[in-house]
């Protein structure tokens, strides 16, 4: 007797389809899994074994051929120990294989028979409610898979339990939806002394989406400054949650089936390696860039991190997603980030400083800057100089405007580039291109006068000048304007870094 049961196979953000059919033949006792199964899948023969034994079943003394299909998609993973399990159950009879076909099923199995959690949960939750089937997972993961809310949940705590469901024992209960944590802010603007100029440039960053890179001394703010953007930034909505925490799903960082409403903020050490950073590895999983998808990606440090490293995220801050090429896979995961970066103006961190400043000055800026490639700096729409903070500036009481107040002015800069693109596939300002960015952003006639002048004099590439457009669009959203006008073009033009002259 042949059994079938239903899982899937993970590519990206993607579940593909996956039969486990079991068939049960005679000959020597032996256990075989075929259809490219990675080592830990090979292994499930021994967590099955194990699983079995503990509720008091015992492999039938047969020739047992677990077979994937499609038997040329490669199969990763821990989530195949359930479906093996229900398969070799199914063909053995304990459990009725129609009753099975309704189901797609994920799960690792303990050696004492319990399910525990695997990643991916939220994406085979929607994969099942796509193809009209209920889905059996961990119970530690059964508020995850309640988000999909389109298909019948069934939330196992071990095997024994599933199979008193299956039979109309003891039916396990639908698992509720996991809670959706209200948006947190960690750091607050009213903490920063001084920096007016960096805190506008924030603000603006804030209600456009636009990349921001940070120039100043050590000790200046640059990291609290950082910190303090997913405060002013609104909140992920429902559809946006969901594709934030399905990210978190396939990396198993979502905990509890909680989704939040706070955007992703994510600061890898500058010794990442590309594979961290962009994605990718022996399993491939998705990198820093993709787990801030929708949130903030902040480098600190910039020109420490590997050239190379750095350079691999051109595509993502350009495309929103991330290729990742292999062998045997191509995987594509979301990664719309918001960049923002922070340096040293030089190794020693006080180029303008005589008093600290290293005797290699200037020499020793052009060095360490150009560590960083012009190409990626011409994809950061705002470069900000921050100043050294001084002790006048650290005895001043906190400010009266904190991040709520900038929250405010974002969330209705926000909402006017919400109707203006409601149609439309972008969803900022720093999102708009083509006809699209020259329908709304095309400034008046003084304002296009100094941008032909600034361009020419500043050296802008194409893309630069793209990128001050947008950011023009979104000064003149902040100060409720109808029109982008010279005032804005001037604001934009002054956070735009000028190309060296050779």
């Amino acid at each position: 007797m042949v059994a079938s049961v239903s899982t899937v196979a993970y590519l990206g953000l993607e579940a593909r389809a996956v039969e486990v059919q079991c068939n049960l033949v005679a000959g020597l006792p032996k256990f075989v899994i075929v259809g490219l199964p990675d080592k830990a899948v090979g292994e499930s023969r021994e967590r099955v074994r194990a699983a079995m034994a503990a509720i008091g079943l015992a492999l039938p003394p047969k020739h047992i051929v677990l077979n994937l299909s499609p038997a040329d998609l490669p199969k990763e993973g821990s989530h195949f120990d359930l479906p093996i399990a229900l398969a070799l159950l199914g063909a053995m009879g304990v459990v009725d294989a129609e009753t099975l076909a309704g189901y797609v099923v994920v799960g690792e199995l303990a050696l004492d028979g319990r399910v525990a959690p695997s990643p991916g949960v939220l994406l085979a939750a929607l994969h099942a409610g796509e193809i009209g089937k209920g889905l059996v997972c961990p119970v530690a993961q059964g508020p995850e898979a309640a988000w999909a809310g389109q298909a019948e949940v069934i939330a196992a705590p071990d095997l024994i339990a599933l199979l008193n469901h299956f039979k109309g024992n003891q039916l396990l209960a639908a698992p509720p939806p996991g809670e959706a944590d209200a948006a947190v802010s960690v750091s607050d603007l009213a903490q920063v002394k001084g920096q007016e100029t960096a805190k506008r440039a924030l603000e603006i960053a804030a209600a456009g989406g636009h990349n921001m890179l940070m120039v100043g001394p050590p000790g200046a703010g640059k990291s609290l400054l950082a910190s303090c953007l997913p405060g002013i930034l609104p909140p992920l909505d429902a559809a946006e949650a969901l594709e934030v925490s399905m990210v978190a799903s396939v990396a198993g960082t979502l905990m509890g089936g909680r989704l939040t409403r706070t955007r992703p903020f994510r600061s890898p050490h500058h010794s990442a390696s590309m594979a961290a950073l962009t994605g990718g590895g022996l399993k491939v999983k998705p990198g820093e860039v993709s787990l801030a998808h929708l949130g903030v990606l902040f480098l600190d440090e910039l020109p420490e991190f590997q050239r190379a490293v750095l350079d691999s995220l051109r595509q993502p801050l350009e495309a929103g997603v991330v290729s990742v090429a292999r062998a045997n896979a191509h995987v594509t995961f979301p990664a719309r980030v918001q960049l923002v970066a922070a340096m040293n103006p030089c190794r020693c961190g006080h180029l303008g400083d005589p008093a600290l400043a290293c005797a290699r000055a200037p020499r020793c800026a052009v060095d360490y800057q150009a560590k960083v490639s012009g190409p990626l700096l011409d994809r950061i729409d705002l470069h900000v100089e921050v100043q050294p903070v001084t002790a006048a500036d650290l005895v001043l009481p906190p400010t009266a405007e904190g991040s709520p107040q900038v929250a405010a002015r974002v969330a209705e800069a926000r909402a006017v580039q919400a109707a203006r693109y409601r149609d439309a596939p972008a969803r900022t300002n720093a999102e708009a291109e083509g006809d699209l960015l020259t329908a709304h952003s095309t400034p008046d006639e003084p304002g296009r006068k100094l941008l032909a002048q600034a361009a020419e004099a500043m050296r802008l590439s194409a893309r630069g000048y793209t990128r001050v457009l947008r950011v023009a669009r979104t000064i003149a959203d902040l100060s409720g304007a109808e029109g982008v006008g010279r005032i804005h073009v001037a604001e934009a033009l002054s956070y735009r870094r000028q190309a060296p002259r050779s």
